[in-house]
C-alpha cells in the first residue's frame, strides 16, 4: 500500500501540537528563562519519544535501523540546529507578539527547499517554487507592521526570528537526511527511531550545559513539571508529525504544509495572550492558506 499520502495529516496534526507547544513554552519563559523554557521540549519530550518508539516497534515486529556515521553526522547536526532555532525563538516572543514571532520564524520554508535540492536532491517543480514562495510571501506580509514597527524596538525580535527560521531550516534537512540514510525498518520506525535520537541528544547537551553553569536552572525546570510535561507532550507529538512527513516527502513540502501553525498559532493567540490581528497579517493569512493549497495540489498529483 502507498502510504506517500499520510505526510499531509502527519504535518497538519505536528503544525497543531506544535502551536500548543509554543504557546505552553513561551509562558514558561516568565519563570525559567529562555533556555529553561527551551530544555522543556527536549527533556519532557524524550520520554513520551521512548514510549512512541515502544508501541511503534512493537507493532512493525522488525529489529531497530541500523545506525551509520552518516546517520549520526545529520541527526546531531539536525539537534544542534533546533536547540538554537527553539532559543531564538522564544527570546524573540518575549519581546513580540506570539502570533508574530511565530510568522517570522516561517520564512524557512524557502530555504528548507534550497538546502534540500543541495544536499538531499530533493526535487523542485516551478509549481512547487512558486507555491513555497505566495505562502512565505504570506508570512512576511504578516510579520510586516508597516512603519510604525521599524523602530529599534522590533528589530531585534525580528533578527530572532528570522536566525530562528534558518537554523529550523537546517534542522530540518539534518532530520530527513538521517531519515534516509537508516538502514532498515519501515518509514515509521525509521521517523520515531530518528525521533529518540534527537530528543536524546539534545537533552542531553542542555543537561551538561545546566549542570554546569547553571544547576540552579537545571532544579527549576524539575520543579516546574506539571507544566513542562504539556510542553513535552505536545513537542513529541509535533516531532512525531514532522519527521513521519519528513521520511514521506522533501523537507520543504512537509514545511510549507507546516506554515498553517501560523493559524492555530492565530486561534491560541486570541485566546491565551489576548492579541488582535490586523487586516495586514489576516491577508497574509489568506496567502498562505492559497500557497498550501497549490502545494498540496501538486503533491497530490
Amino acid at each position: 500500500m502507498d502510504w506517500t499520502w499520510l505526510w499531509i495529516p502527519a504535518t497538519l496534526a505536528a503544525a497543531a501540537a506544535q502551536a500548543g507547544r509554543n504557546a505552553v513554552q513561551r509562558s514558561l519563559t516568565e519563570t525559567l528563562g529562555t533556555l529553561g523554557a527551551t530544555q522543556v521540549r527536549f527533556l519532557f519530550g524524550f520520554p513520551f519519544a521512548l514510549l512512541f518508539l515502544a508501541v511503534v516497534y512493537s507493532i512493525d515486529g522488525g529489529p531497530l535501523p541500523g545506525i551509520n556515521s552518516e546517520f549520526l553526522a545529520f541527526v546531531i547536526g539536525g539537534a544542534v540546529a533546533q536547540i538554537a532555532a527553539t532559543a531564538l525563538m522564544l527570546a524573540a516572543m518575549r519581546e513580540r507578539s506570539f502570533v508574530v514571532v511565530t510568522a517570522w520564524t516561517k520564512t524557512e520554508p524557502i530555504q528548507v527547499a534550497i538546502f534540500g535540492f543541495a544536499v538531499l536532491g530533493d526535487p523542485l517543480s516551478l509549481t512547487g517554487v512558486l507555491a513555497i514562495v505566495l505562502a512565505t510571501l504570506g508570512v512576511v506580509l504578516m510579520s510586516s507592521k508597516g512603519a510604525s514597527a521599524t523602530g529599534k524596538g522590533s528589530l531585534r525580535p525580528a533578527l530572532f526570528g528570522l536566525v530562528s527560521g534558518a537554523f529550523f531550516a537546517l534542522s530540518a534537512i539534518g532530520f530527513r537526511g538521517a531519515i534516509l540514510v537508516l538502514d532498515g525498518g519501515g518509514f515509521f520506525l525509521q521517523s520515531t527511531w530518528t525521533l529518540v535520537w534527537s530528543l536524546g541528544i539534545q537533552s542531553l547537551i542542555l543537561i551538561v550545559w545546566m549542570l554546569l553553569f547553571n544547576r540552579a536552572l537545571l532544579i527549576a525546570c524539575m520543579a516546574a513539571w506539571r507544566a513542562s510535561i504539556w510542553g513535552g507532550l505536545l513537542g513529541a507529538c509535533a516531532s512525531q508529525g514532522w519527521f513521519l512527513g519528513f521520511a514521506l516527502t522533501a523537507a520543504a513540502n512537509v514545511r510549507t504544509l507546516g506554515l498553517v501553525e501560523v493559524l492555530f498559532a492565530q486561534i491560541l493567540s486570541r485566546r491565551i495572550f489576548a492579541h488582535t490581528s490586523s487586516r495586514r497579517e489576516l491577508l497574509g493569512i489568506a496567502l498562505i492558506v492559497i500557497g498550501v493549497g497549490i502545494l498540496v495540489a501538486v503533491a497530490g498529483r
